[in-house]
């Protein structure tokens, strides 16, 4: 717009020197002109104070803008690095109590693992004073029985010599010991050797609480032998002398089988009715009723009783 008023001016004052001199016509339109120009540059001039004070505010702006821009972004920096430090305040403060309980726990740990090898070695104490209190019971039985009768006297051979007679029974072995051999020999097939150990075990702790085993075993290994009447009789002692024990109802089964093999198969037949009635539902009296019903009779188990309501 600027640039239009100055093209205008312009034009104006060339105009004026165009135009003929000395008429009074062009006097009159010079002096109109003239006007024309003076208010053309007036307005050129006011648009020209405008125009630089627009400029002037717009640069202002543009300078507050731009100080405006600086403070945000220091601001921004400021909040970053505060963020920053913020995070590695906490980290610090996040890190360290972690640590410590790792450190603890680790500590815990090494701590059980201390406290089992001190009960496992509380057990292992244990469990010798046990044997050293089965041997003690064992001295103390010893001490207590009667003293053996004093040995025969020497008799007189025909060579001129003295051979003594029988002399005490051998002393006795640990009951843990003495029990383990035998079984062990036992199941080894080596009933020559497991029948002394357990008459043994008998003679010496015939009220302990492995004796029941002991004379059960005594019958098993008899009838293993074929010798079944033995056997029978074995089983005989297990079921009289240590009642309701828990080598009963294997007595029970044993001796049934045991008459069979003496073709007694009734009396067989009636220690199975027995073991049926006085242990019913287990395995052994599931085998008993098999056994039975291999002789065409029948179980006859009795129903158990109702379990009463608590």
């Amino acid at each position: 717009m600027f640039r239009r008023f100055a093209v205008c001016a312009l034009v104006a004052a060339v105009a004026i020197s165009l135009l003929p001199k000395g008429s009074p016509a062009a006097s009159k339109e010079i002096v109109e002109l003239q006007r024309d120009v003076a208010q053309l540059q007036e307005q050129l001039r006011q648009l020209k104070e405008s125009q630089d004070k627009q400029l002037t505010a717009l640069t202002v702006l543009v300078q507050q803008a731009l100080d405006t821009s600086r403070t945000s972004n220091n601001g921004v920096a400021v909040i970053q690095s505060n963020l920053q430090q913020s995070l590695k305040d906490m980290e610090a403060k996040v890190v360290t109590p972690v640590a410590g309980v790792s450190t603890r726990l680790d500590g815990m740990d090494q701590d059980l693992r201390a406290l089992q090898q001190n009960v496992s070695d509380l057990n292992g104490v244990l469990n010798k004073m046990q044997q050293s209190m089965t041997d003690l019971n064992h001295a103390v039985a010893i001490l207590q029985a009667p003293p053996p009768p004093p040995p025969a006297a020497a008799v007189a051979t025909g060579g001129g010599g003295m051979t003594a007679a029988a002399g005490a029974p051998a002393p006795c072995s640990p009951a843990t010991q003495l029990y383990a051999d035998a079984n062990r020999d036992r199941t080894g097939a080596k009933y020559d050797l497991a029948l002394p150990e357990f008459a043994d075990y008998l003679r010496c702790y015939g009220n302990g609480d492995l004796a029941p085993n002991a004379q059960y075993y005594i019958g098993t290994i008899h009838a293993a032998q074929g010798d079944f009447d033995t056997a029978v009789k074995d089983f005989d002692v297990v079921l009289e002398k240590y009642p309701d024990n828990n080598k009963t109802a294997d007595a029970l089964y044993s001796k049934g089988i045991a008459l069979q093999k003496l073709g007694r198969l009734t009396d067989g037949a009636n220690e199975f009715a027995e073991l049926i009635k006085r242990f019913p539902g287990t395995e052994l009296a599931v085998k008993a009723c098999d056994q039975r019903k291999s002789m065409g009779l029948n179980c006859g188990v009795p129903k158990a009783a109702p379990k009463k309501k608590k």
